[in-house]
């Protein structure tokens, strides 16, 4: 089932992550962020943004998190998708309905386009991705530098809403989760797992 992350699943979450640090190009980070780190960066996104994990078991196999892929304030009905499967989770749906589930939630929270920025050799990222509907933006060659080689990021987008005009900028999560109506939608979101 998809659940929203707690601090105590850091350590847990963690442990997922750092073997893409240590063996894969699939992030840029070249140093496993300490268990503090890890938090304090937990702390930070989810002021604003859901954090999902998926628990199986009483286990964590995989999470998703939003996060926001630009700083200056035009920007702020954007964000970004970063979603992290342990290797036996793979292919068994679980990202497919982390990533719908995150989606849904930040639609909730008014955001109107999300991002996808993929290590352009992750073909197993960018093929999940488009067939979750998003669209190819751009790719940057050779921007990243990672195990003695250049590396490429694909950026893909999938618009969630058509705003016109916003009135205002989107609701962070905690707010969404002190509204009964939008934590209800939430609730009916997460029970879709």
């Amino acid at each position: 089932m998809i659940r929203i992350a707690r601090e105590a699943d850091v350590p847990e979450i963690l442990a997922i992550y750092a073997p893409y640090v240590l063996n894969t190009t699939y992030t840029f980070e070249y140093e496993v962020p300490t268990e503090e780190e890890f938090l304090a960066r937990f702390r930070s996104l989810t002021a604003q943004f859901p954090w999902l994990v998926w628990e199986e078991e009483g286990k964590i196999p995989g999470y998703a998190y939003g996060s926001a892929p630009f700083e200056r304030a035009a920007y702020r009905w954007c964000a970004e998708d970063s979603l992290y499967l342990h290797p036996d989770a793979r292919r068994k749906g679980i990202g497919t309905k982390l990533l719908a589930a995150l989606e849904d939630i930040l639609k909730l929270q008014g955001y109107r386009t999300v991002y996808a920025i993929i290590t352009s050799e992750n073909s197993v990222s960018l093929d999940f991705h488009r067939k979750m509907g998003y669209n190819l933006l751009s790719e940057f060659p050779d921007c990243g530098y990672k195990f003695g080689r250049w590396l490429g990021v694909t950026w893909l987008d999938k618009v969630l809403k058509t705003v016109e005009c916003p009135i205002d900028f989107p609701a962070s999560w905690q707010t969404l989760m002190q509204d009964d109506k939008k934590f209800s939608d939430i609730l009916d979101i997460l029970s879709l797992s």
